[in-house]
């Protein structure tokens, strides 16, 4: 099962305050703003900045398009 729509529009980065893409194929919410990729484990969203990875510069092109 995936992240509920509604959760993923109402969640925002710990960071920047920005709004998440989410990554289905992943699962991962994306941070364009910060380049970062927040990990969902078990359809539990981790948005702790130790837990996320850096997104490489192509990945936060291809997010911000």
């Amino acid at each position: 099962m995936a992240l509920k729509v509604a959760l993923t529009e109402i969640l925002a980065c710990p960071l920047c305050k920005g709004k998440l893409k989410y990554d289905q194929a992943s699962p991962q919410l994306i941070c364009t703003f910060d380049r970062l990729a927040y990990p969902v484990r078990d359809n539990i969203p981790v948005l702790l900045a130790d837990e996320a990875r850096e997104l490489t510069l192509e990945e936060a092109e291809q997010w911000r398009s």
